[in-house]
């Protein structure tokens, strides 16, 4: 089912995604947020696409939040899938070349299997629970490298974070060697698995977000926490606003934590 994934991800933005960039229709979700023409062409390529090889439903984000929710709580058990159609809409609307499409089959509350795919640079990132990660074929990470975390380069989503002090701090005293932020949780996830990224945080995920990356990270061997909890996983409440604390390396991993701990 993975290979069946992969080709349908690179088949939608090929033929939905990528005629659109740059040359895209634009209006505004309820929310305030941008919503582009390529998105839902690109959710409703998904939502035909993956029931031709599955009957599981799919919950996409171009969704109503009602529709989403029921749909989380009907099937997250049995198995759904979850897509972001265009992950970055931003970055697409405005020709920046940082965005992904993104889908992972979710049981029993866990991601099993992802995918998520850069068009621009076509770095397929991909995983199965238990069988590692791979991008294009080779294993992830790409690179690791042991540093001190006044070397690492970090994930920051500095506007995403819950807490005044913490984002204050994060700007003016951040224990880190440099920090990004390239608007695409997606490949955020995708930049720690390779070893482009050495630590993150952000304070609070969409399920569509998290949902691949978090597996394509773990079997990559990453560690990860929340800013409340040490289980990543943990609390029900947490499914559709989720925030993270990761790192590749063990060490740096701990030392971020903590730091992230006791400024927040």
């Amino acid at each position: 089912m993975l290979n069946k994934l992969q080709a349908l991800v690179r088949d939608i933005a090929r033929a939905e995604v990528m005629p659109r960039f740059l040359d895209v229709t634009v209006s505004k979700k309820q929310d305030g947020s941008m919503l582009s023409e390529a998105d839902l062409a690109s959710q409703a390529a998904f939502s035909y696409g993956l029931s031709q090889f599955s009957d599981c439903p799919m919950l996409g984000e171009e969704m109503s939040t009602e529709q989403q929710h029921k749909l989380w709580n009907e099937h997250n058990y049995s198995g759904l899938w979850v897509v972001d159609p265009i992950d970055g809409t931003n970055n697409f609307i405005n020709g920046l070349p940082h965005f992904a499409l993104s889908a992972a089959f979710v049981k029993e509350g866990r991601t099993q299997l992802g995918v998520s795919y850069d068009p621009i640079s076509d770095e397929c990132f991909y995983a199965e629970k238990g069988q590692g990660a791979f991008l294009n074929g080779q294993h992830l990470p790409l690179r690791s490298v042991e540093k001190k975390l006044s070397e690492a380069i970090a994930g920051v989503e500095v506007k995403y974070l819950r807490s005044g002090k913490l984002a204050s701090r994060m700007q003016v005293l951040a224990p880190c060697g440099s920090m990004r932020s390239m608007g695409c949780s997606t490949l955020d996830w995708c930049y720690l698995a390779t070893g482009r990224y050495d630590v993150y945080v952000h304070g609070g995920q969409r399920l569509w977000d998290y949902a691949a990356g978090a597996l394509i990270f773990e079997e990559a061997g990453g560690h990860l926490a929340t800013l409340e909890a040490d289980e990543f996983w943990s609390g029900d409440e947490h499914v559709f606003k989720r925030s993270v604390i990761a790192a590749l390396q063990p060490g740096l991993f701990t030392l971020w934590l903590k730091w992230i701990r006791e400024n927040q």
